[in-house]
């Protein structure tokens, strides 16, 4: 009963959102397009689908995806915590989870698959959605992982986040023009529906059970990670791949 509960109030909270979705595409359409909705009971029965779908899905989140991501960054922290002679490097289960989450989900994520798919298209299959794929949850993964380790220290967000960004600045001026367009939209493309739930948990999680963090203050900023070195990855696979076309051209 609690379930059916928590799932209509979901719902309903779901509905006040997409409302305003729903009175900005039909003003635009009434007022300045003029002309009438194309199909309108099908629109009709697409928002409802919307809002059904969001409502499901953010109860399977509260539900189930964020228990489990901060009940293994506990069950995986707690045993080292309790060491008074622990140190950071002996969390290391802690850095291979985050690690291994952050791949898997992000190479499941259906907005990277779109698009890598889309850059095929675009670039005559000279981009290989497959190996931008590999590139981008590579690129989570190592983020995530040294995101983790800055948890366990305590190190400020900042550093990591501002040096982070000067090598992409760096990387920018030297990287193929045509894939810098590509490397940005990867970084933004991984904080979506599967991702993001896990990770936050995640983050939240190890503060909690590593003794001496906040979990308000230490618990977020793995999503910055996240966004961060995926475009680091992409511009360091299409240097790679360029270096690699200059060295077999001779």
């Amino acid at each position: 009963m609690n379930l059916i509960e928590t799932l209509f109030a979901t719902l309903l909270g779901t509905m006040g959102d997409v409302i305003p979705i729903v009175a900005v595409i039909a003003g635009f359409q009434l007022l300045v397009i003029r002309r009438p909705i194309h199909d309108l009971r099908r629109t009709l029965f697409g928002f409802l689908y919307v809002m059904v779908g969001l409502a499901l899905f953010l109860t399977g989140l509260e539900k189930a995806l964020f228990p489990v991501g901060k009940l293994m960054a506990s069950q995986l922290a707690d045993p080292v915590a309790a060491n008074p002679d622990s140190s950071w490097y002996h969390y290391y289960w802690i850095y291979l989870f985050a690690g291994a989450v952050g791949f898997a989900t992000t190479l499941a994520e259906p907005s990277l698959i779109a698009v890598a798919l889309k850059a095929q298209q675009v670039s005559g299959n000279s981009i290989n959605p497959w190996s931008l794929r590999l590139a981008v949850s590579i690129g989570v993964a190592t983020g995530i992982a040294l995101g983790s380790i800055r948890i366990v220290i305590g190190w400020p967000l900042h550093w990591f986040i501002i040096s982070g960004y000067l090598i992409v600045m760096l990387q920018t001026v030297f990287a193929p023009k045509a894939i810098i367009g590509l490397a940005y939209d990867s970084g933004g493309v991984t904080t979506s529906t599967v991702t993001v739930p896990l990770v936050t948990a995640l983050g939240i999680g190890l503060a909690t059970a590593v003794p001496g963090r906040n979990p308000v203050l230490d618990g977020f900023g793995l999503i910055a990670f996240a966004s961060l070195f995926p475009i680091i990855a992409v511009l360091a696979y299409a240097q790679f791949a360029g270096l690699k076309a200059e060295l077999d051209a001779k």
